[in-house]
C-alpha cells in the first residue's frame, strides 16, 4: 500500500511518518502530484497559518487535485480544518470547501488560547475511525482556531464551547487532535484510518 504525507512545508512531518512506521507500514513525505495520486491513502497534516497551507499547495499543483480526488484523506489539526469553506485567521482564506463551514477563533471562555494539551474526545455514533478507542479518550491537541458542530461530524470536544473535534464525508477524514502525539490511541486512529 503506498501512502503519502503531503509535505506542505509547515508541519511537523517526521512524528507522523514515525507513527506510520511503528504500525509496520511506510509512508514517504511528498509533494508531487505525481507521487500523490498514485497513494493508496493520503494524510494532509498542517501547522502554521490556513494561508500558508492553502498557498503552498496552490504552488505545488495540489489545490484542484485535493478538492476532487476519491482517495481516503486524513486532515490532521489544521488539515481537518482546510476542509471547510474559509477560515478567519489572518485575513479571510479560502479553503477546500469539502464542509460547509467557517473556521473562526477560539472565544477565551474561561480556558487559554491556545488550546494545548490533552482533552477528552467524544464520538457520536462509532465511526471506522474510532474502532477500538473507548469514548471519552483524550488526545493532544494544539490549536487556536476551531470548526463549529456540523452535520459531519463525528466527534466533539470542548475548551470554552463545544467544538468539532473530527468528521467525516465521503472520503475526507479529519481530527482537530495530533494523533501523532497522543500514544497508543492515537497511533490506533491512525491504524484505523489505513484499514479502512
Amino acid at each position: 500500500m503506498s501512502i503519502v504525507i503531503i509535505n506542505t512545508g509547515f508541519s511537523n512531518l517526521c512524528s507522523i511518518q514515525n507513527s506510520i512506521r511503528r504500525l509496520g507500514y511506510n509512508a514517504s513525505v511528498a509533494d508531487s502530484i505525481h507521487e500523490v495520486k498514485l497513494a493508496h491513502k493520503i494524510f494532509l497534516p498542517g501547522v502554521g497559518s490556513a494561508v500558508s497551507v492553502m498557498r503552498a499547495l496552490r504552488k505545488k499543483n495540489l489545490l484542484s487535485f485535493l478538492q476532487a480526488t476519491n482517495q481516503p484523506i486524513l486532515g490532521i489539526c489544521l488539515g481537518m480544518q482546510l476542509l471547510g469553506t474559509y477560515s478567519y485567521e489572518g485575513k479571510k482564506c479560502l479553503l477546500l470547501n469539502k464542509i460547509s463551514c467557517s473556521i473562526k477563533k477560539l472565544p477565551r471562555i474561561d480556558c487559554s488560547i491556545p488550546h494545548i494539551g490533552w482533552n477528552h474526545v467524544y464520538y457520536k455514533d462509532r465511526s471506522s475511525l474510532f474502532n477500538y478507542i473507548d469514548n471519552a479518550t483524550q488526545f493532544y491537541f494544539l490549536h487556536s482556531y476551531y470548526m463549529r458542530i456540523n452535520k459531519h461530524m463525528i466527534a466533539e470536544s470542548t475548551h470554552g464551547i463545544n467544538f468539532c473535534s473530527a468528521v467525516k464525508i465521503k472520503n475526507f477524514f479529519g481530527v482537530q487532535f495530533h494523533p501523532e502525539k497522543s500514544g497508543i490511541p492515537g497511533e490506533q486512529l491512525i491504524k484505523n484510518f489505513l484499514e479502512i
